[in-house]
């Protein structure tokens, strides 16, 4: 049990000393933190809802973090290139994520080109029209998100063990609670005109 959260503190310090140097990208992981929460709660009460929260907020919010505002490029901070964290990711790096946000768009399109293969997804409910159109993306949405973080921790399980794969998986699924915890300050750090997260280099 130690192993194993030994394993999940380094996966988030990792992560957050190269991926989330960025007061601005903290303060949008914080509301994207808060939206994955409220939608953790809404799977019970309308999935459909959950999954386009979370992608439409929470992964939004998150992944423009990275993509706009994070640095790239030579880590001064840990002495690092992008090139070396990007392979040293253990969960979705920006390719892999890019494959991800690319399936990601083209479910509403497979939806709307062919609506009568998903007509199981809204079966049973009175919507029709965009509520259902609305529905079966959300459902697909959610789908994806579960069967991402599922394909992510077979593949480390054979890249990385058993033990990695559950690590990342407790990480990925507790990041929520973890980013609120500490990034609720972020906000107030960027309204005080602090840009960067004064992180020390080569904490173990």
């Amino acid at each position: 049990m130690r192993t194993l959260i030994d394993r999940i503190e380094l996966l988030r310090w990792d992560d957050h000393r190269y991926y989330h140097q960025s007061r601005i990208n903290q303060t949008l992981h914080l509301i994207s933190a808060i939206s994955f929460l409220v939608a953790y709660g809404w799977i019970f009460v309308d999935p459909a809802a959950a999954g386009l929260l979370g992608w439409l907020v929470g992964m939004v919010t998150r992944q423009s973090g990275h993509l706009f505002f994070e640095p790239r490029g030579f880590d001064q901070v840990n002495g690092v290139s992008d090139e070396y964290k990007e392979s040293v990711k253990v969960g979705y790096n920006m390719h892999r994520k890019a494959v991800l946000i690319g399936v990601w768009l083209a479910v509403p399109l497979a939806v709307a080109l062919f609506p009568g293969g998903f007509d199981g997804l809204s079966a049973g409910t009175s919507v029709s029209g965009f509520g259902a159109f609305a529905q079966r993306v959300g459902l697909m949405w959610l789908l994806l998100g579960l069967g991402g973080v599922a394909f992510r921790c077979v593949h480390l399980c054979f890249l990385r063990g058993p033990l990695w794969s559950l690590a990342w998986a407790l990480k990925i699924l507790t990041d929520p609670f973890h980013n609120v915890a500490i990034y609720w300050r972020s906000p107030l750090a960027l309204m005080r005109g602090e840009q960067l997260d004064p992180l020390i280099a080569g904490r173990d």
